[in-house]
C-alpha cells in the first residue's frame, strides 16, 4: 500500500520533533515552552492522545509576536 505523505511545510499540525526542524527550535525547548502553560495548553497546541501536537499557523504567530523565546 502507498502512502502519499504531506510535506511538512504544508501541514497544519506538528510534532514536536517535526516543528522542531520545521522552526529551528531544539525539542526540549519546545516542550519547555509546553511546560510552562502547566495543566493547560497554549493556543497553538493540542493533544491527540499522549502526542502533543504544534498548530503550524498559530505557533508562527506567537513566534511572530516574541522577542525572545
Amino acid at each position: 500500500m502507498r502512502r502519499d505523505t504531506v510535506p511538512v511545510s504544508e501541514k497544519y499540525l506538528m510534532t514536536v520533533q517535526q516543528a522542531s526542524q520545521y522552526f529551528g527550535i531544539g525539542e526540549s525547548k519546545l516542550r519547555t515552552m509546553l511546560r510552562e502553560y502547566g495543566d493547560r495548553l497554549p493556543n497553538w497546541a493540542l493533544l491527540n492522545g499522549s502526542r502533543t501536537l504544534i498548530k503550524k499557523e498559530k505557533f508562527e504567530k506567537y513566534l511572530d509576536g516574541a522577542e525572545t523565546i
